[in-house]
């Protein structure tokens, strides 16, 4: 997948926004001010938010994924750009993050 088309999939979930938190070159996108996926601008690959520890861990165990550079802890993981599956992913982690929103917060991301 093009990184272009990628960020066109991010931004047409509702309540996103795209940051630079980490600086220029490190593309962050947030839902509520969360974040759910992280990319360089040496793009690898996309860093995504699995369900849990253990589904990450599994993910990287059956070589689906890879170990996220920077985020080493909770459920993040890297898929390659040419992943089949990586707009699935990519919705996924929006999912959870969201699932882990505020009642409100959840009710705002509909309007």
């Amino acid at each position: 997948m093009e990184i272009k088309e990628f960020e066109a999939l991010a931004a047409a979930l509702p309540g996103t926004d795209l940051s630079q938190p980490f600086g220029p070159g490190t593309q962050v996108w947030k839902v509520a001010g969360k974040m759910f996926a992280a990319y360089g601008s040496i793009a690898e690959g996309v860093t995504l938010k699995c369900q849990d520890v253990d589904t990450a861990e599994l993910l990287i165990e059956v070589g689906a994924a890879k170990k996220a550079r920077y985020l080493t802890r909770g459920g993040w993981v890297r898929f390659d750009w040419d992943d089949e599956s990586l707009s699935e992913r990519l919705r996924d982690s929006y999912d959870v993050v969201v699932a882990r929103l505020t009642k409100a917060q959840r009710a705002a991301l509909a309007k």
